[in-house]
């Protein structure tokens, strides 16, 4: 896939079977992180809140072949409660396109995300 200029160009570029989850997972995250401001970054689509640069950084998502992986940037207090067994590696997540998709999860993860942030930047 070309590096797209947004999401909107990410998700139209993506292969018609993965589709509806991107756009499904972007709401989710869009619900659960309303004020986070949506952003490509390694050709993938990635949603800071809270700060800028690294430290601002929420989520990322992107397509693959077999899976759509969701990246979260580690936390000291982790906030991956139930995404364990999806955990491939330090911080990402790789979820089986033949599998149904846990967006209530990602929404709760991102929400406990949001909330740790909030609580990191008032202090």
């Amino acid at each position: 896939m070309k590096h797209a200029k947004n999401v909107n160009a990410y998700i139209t570029a993506a292969a018609p079977a993965v589709r509806a989850r991107l756009k499904q997972l972007r709401q989710v995250i869009k619900r659960a992180a309303p004020k986070a401001t949506e952003r490509i970054s390694y050709g993938i689509p990635f949603y800071e809140y809270g700060g800028s640069g690294y430290k601002g950084r929420l989520i990322y998502f992107a397509a693959f072949k077999q899976h759509i992986g969701v990246f979260i940037p580690p936390r000291p207090s982790g906030g991956y409660r139930g995404l364990e067994k999806y955990r491939t590696a330090k911080s990402s997540f790789r979820f089986p396109l033949d599998k149904p998709f846990p967006f209530a999860l990602i929404g709760k993860t991102v929400k406990a995300l949001v909330k740790q942030r909030d609580a990191d930047n008032a202090d």
